[in-house]
């Protein structure tokens, strides 16, 4: 059971590859796993195991050489990557309860399984997603493995839990404000947020929340990151967008030499929204000097744009719009009109700010963001190449602290913002940003750092990130709760 348990993707695929090991082999291994860990994370909450152990004797006579994960397991999460024939609750007591279950693969789902991934579940999520932590009514909080405690963050924190803890290797996430990169900050883990139109959220969405959200995966090594990229990445037919194709397959970038980059540093809050904790200073603070002894320049210089207090009331506008198209959106499907006691204060509270936004003030508030996006980017073209913060503005917090009550609906909402003020602004912009494990503080909790490149520079973060995992490598730690 243990013995795979901390092999990343690429190292099981190769097993596979070479007849060392069955696919049901790393199937029953990782359910065991789950099986063992998961009551005390509360990370997986949709098993599908029978159906997992079942594609999996099916792989055992039919996987193929361009199948760069043949039988590997994989954790979905339970938002937006619909996978047919599957429970889909999106964090809600009401689908919960109503049983609800996903008609087809979103084209995510499509892509991973032909890569040749096994679904063993799905994954623990907030509510609709739009809180940074996994503390939903519907499947209660999700813990993280370096303290269960301490939330894993979110809206992918089931996800990240699971990696992390050694469930599985990688698991899908999504990010509309930071929710692949905070779960991978709090967990220690690695997670990329790709370019605005890198990776499909087709057929259902052509974007969501004004093209702030992106779909990828979690995981425990760069290559891994870089190789799924090559596997999900690309236009998909009605797609209003795509990002630039890559030179080369993503994987070539790991261990590729990036030449001698310009860095700018920041390590304060933008617009100074908040005070950033000593911890997550000292982070990239040694990031930086681990990129200095690596041969690049670090100077303390970032976008002036991010200084913008306008930033929150408008990207608000767009997440609360979203929120309340949602719940209309559901309720079409059910058939009857949601009221407060569907969902959750915050939920509720979200939707009606979105009820608050006439249609001539949500397109001006994505024409401001849009404006907003072009003056952050500019700063890149001053001679920088990436951006140096610390993912969040504070260590990994306890569980109850961002929840909300019907007193205090927004208290959530409100408590997010050290969590998402490094983040939310490249949803915005669309450019693409991976957050590192790179420290770990003096009470043993992981703090991310965060790496932002230009619109299209994947090829960059991942020369970059994997030249930091081999200077400061953290394959060999351990949460206390792993397999």
């Amino acid at each position: 059971m243990t013995e795979f348990a901390y092999l990343d993707a690429t190292a099981q695929a190769e097993l596979v590859r070479r007849g060392e090991v069955k696919p049901l082999e790393l199937v029953d291994a990782a359910i065991a796993r789950i099986e063992k860990i998961n009551p005390q994370l509360n990370a997986v909450i949709i098993p599908l195991f029978d159906k997992a152990r079942a594609q999996a004797r099916a792989q055992a006579h039919a996987t193929r050489p361009d199948e760069p994960f043949g039988g590997v397991p994989f954790l979905v999460k339970d938002l937006f990557c619909t996978t047919a024939g599957d429970p889909y609750h999106a964090g809600m007591r009401l689908l919960r309860d109503l049983k609800w279950t996903a008609k087809h693969d979103t084209y995510l789902a499509a892509k991973l399984r032909a890569a040749g991934f096994i679904f063993v579940g799905r994954t623990n999520v907030p509510e609709l997603g739009p809180i940074p932590t996994t503390e939903p009514e519907a499947y209660q909080p999700a813990h993280n493995p370096w303290d269960i405690t301490r939330s894993p963050g979110g809206s992918s924190g089931g996800s990240a839990a699971a990696v992390a803890s050694g469930m599985v290797p990688a698991a899908h996430g999504n990010d509309g404000g930071g929710s692949i990169r905070i779960p991978s900050s709090v967990c220690g883990l690695v997670g990329l947020k790709p370019s605005r139109g890198r990776t499909s959220l087709g057929p259902d969405f052509g974007d969501s929340w004004n093209g702030a959200v992106a779909e990828h995966v979690l995981t425990r090594s760069v290559r891994d990151t870089a190789a799924i990229l090559d596997a999900v990445a690309g236009p998909m037919p009605g797609d209003p967008y795509s990002a630039p194709p890559p030179s080369r397959p993503y994987r070539q970038e790991v261990g590729a030499a990036p030449g001698r980059l310009r860095i700018g540093l920041l390590t304060r809050a933008p617009a100074d929204i908040v005070d950033v904790h000593s911890d997550c200073v000292a982070a990239a603070e040694a990031a930086a000097h681990s990129l200095q002894s690596l041969g690049h320049v670090v100077d303390t210089s970032s976008p002036t744009a991010l200084d913008e207090p306008a930033f929150s009331e408008h990207f608000g506008a767009v997440v609360g719009s979203w929120t309340l198209r949602d719940l209309e959106y559901w309720g079409a499907q059910i058939g009857r009109t949601l009221g407060a006691d569907d969902v959750e204060p915050d939920t509720w509270a979200l939707a009606d700010m979105g009820r608050a936004v006439s249609a001539a003030q949500y397109i001006g508030a994505c024409l401001w963001l849009q404006a907003y996006t072009r003056r952050v980017a500019s700063w890149w073209t001053e001679g920088f190449d990436l951006l140096l913060t610390p993912t969040m503005a504070e260590p990994p917090f306890r569980l109850g602290e961002m929840t909300s009550t019907r007193e205090e609906p927004l208290r959530a909402f409100i408590r997010a913002v050290p969590t998402v003020t490094f983040t939310a602004p490249f949803n915005v912009t669309g450019q693409p940003a991976i957050s590192l494990p790179l420290s770990w503080n003096n009470a043993g909790l992981p703090i991310g750092v965060q790496l932002v490149a230009p619109y299209g520079r994947e090829d960059l973060l991942l020369r970059v990130a994997a030249q930091l995992e081999q200077a400061c490598p953290w394959a060999e730690r351990r949460p206390p709760v792993h397999a």
